[in-house]
């Protein structure tokens, strides 16, 4: 199948003006995608995008066009997606500019993903679907094994997913019935009134959702009462996550964190640098037993391997768009089952929550085989604009059924929402 054109779209949500999105470090975000459609001879078409919340959004879109000279005219194996990401990430003269990392890399990632979405539905399958009946062998080829072999080697990788090959026909029905295990982050943005953080807290409990996040991190009183009123809220039994956007040095962290230790959180989220990886260590030792989660900033798998290293988390969040979109995660995916460290993505923003959910469920029936301690981010922001938006059912994700990644946005929605000139914008 051959790659005819590629069109790059710069779309945009004004979630700024209700302080959907808001936390300590991004206090008024726009949510918005680089979307990117692949266009093939055959008429059939991938969509893909990468996240960010409004300015430089432009960026990533002219990093994506930059990628077209490599994917425009050339025939795409899907036989073979492992080798088309190699290639668009090896390129020498784009690699300079990350490596590996930024607006680049972003960029590759909404490519890779447009790619899965396309063969997702020329299989006829979701994108979990997909994944998780590849062989042991077809997995591991998708991952690039550069830099990781001192901790992973593709050898070991095979064993465990060989391993996990007996149980996956009883895993994929589990999941067809029960769905994912989510939490949700609604009832937590920092910008909320403290009526609408308790209001939207109860109806996260009543909806089914064991656990809610809250953001902290610019006033230590503030978020010693928002603790206080979400705790009262939702009870003894529900988990109360804290996410800090990276906000703190290693030494306010630990202090700030022994501040909220009544309202017994159950992990801090990015409390520092996502590029730190001795300092979220030194945080994890400090704050225990309260648990370190982090990943949504995490540049590349490289960064992820020294973090598990390190023990530096307790658990780690992909982004299905931050790295270098399947390919890459499914490496992070494969590290993560063999250091033994739960997955908890991150689904903070517009379509995150629609293309991360293929990922943990591919985990689950053929990776890890567990869903224990494991939930995906929900947020109750733009799904309206899919045309395979998530489903929610008891506090857990519904295993998506259409064919591809679940991140086609309608035509309409891309219209309106096109920035700058869209009807949205423009109004």
């Amino acid at each position: 199948m051959k790659v005819v054109s590629l069109t790059a779209h710069d779309v945009r949500f004004p979630t700024s003006r209700e302080l959907d999105g808001s936390d300590a470090m991004n206090p008024d975000p726009d949510y918005s995608a680089a979307y990117v459609v692949l266009h093939t001879d055959e008429g059939m078409e991938g969509h893909g995008f990468c996240f960010t919340i409004g300015r430089g959004n432009e960026v990533c879109v002219a990093a994506i066009e930059a990628y077209a000279p490599l994917v425009e005219g050339t025939d795409l194996d899907l036989g073979d997606l492992g080798g088309f990401a190699r290639r668009l990430l090896h390129d020498s003269q784009l690699r300079w500019l990350g490596p590996e990392k930024g607006a680049v890399h972003m960029a590759a990632a909404a490519i890779i993903n447009a790619a899965f979405d396309l063969a997702g539905k020329i299989a006829g399958k979701p994108v979990w679907r997909l994944l998780a009946e590849m062989t042991p062998e077809q997995i591991v080829d998708l991952a690039d094994w550069r830099y990781l072999t001192d901790a992973l080697t593709p050898d070991r990788a095979l064993d465990l997913l060989r391993e996990a090959v007996p149980g996956r026909a009883a895993r994929t029905a589990d999941l067809l019935e029960r769905g994912y295990p989510a939490y949700t982050t609604t009832p937590g943005w920092l910008g909320y009134t403290d009526d609408k953080l308790g209001r939207l807290a109860r109806e996260a409990v009543a909806d089914g959702f064991t656990q809610i996040k809250l953001k902290v991190g610019a006033d230590l009183d503030d978020d010693v009462r928002r603790l206080r009123l979400a705790r009262e809220a939702v009870g003894p039994d529900v988990r109360i996550a804290v996410d800090a956007n990276q906000r703190w040095d290693v030494a306010p962290a630990i202090e700030w964190m022994e501040a909220l230790k009544p309202f017994d959180p159950y992990w801090i989220e990015e409390p520092t640098s996502p590029d730190d990886v001795l300092g979220h260590a030194a945080i994890r030792r400090g704050v225990s037993p309260v648990k370190v989660a982090t990943g949504e900033h995490i540049a590349n798998r490289v960064i992820v391997k020294q973090m598990l290293q390190a023990e530096a988390l307790d658990v780690l969040q992909i982004d299905a768009c931050r790295v270098a979109g399947v390919t890459e995660n499914v490496a992070i995916l494969l590290l993560a089952a063999a250091f033994g460290v739960p997955v908890c993505p991150h689904a903070g923003g517009v379509g995150l929550c629609e293309a991360v959910q293929h990922l943990s469920m591919f985990d689950y029936v053929a990776v890890s085989g567990s869903t224990e301690n494991r939930v995906i981010e929900y947020v109750d922001h733009l799904h309206e604009h899919f045309e395979d938006p998530v489903r929610m059912s008891r506090g857990h994700y519904s295993a998506p059924a259409a064919p591809g990644m679940s991140t086609q946005m309608k035509a309409a929605s891309l219209a309106a929402y096109a920035h700058p000139h869209g009807e949205v914008w423009r109004s």
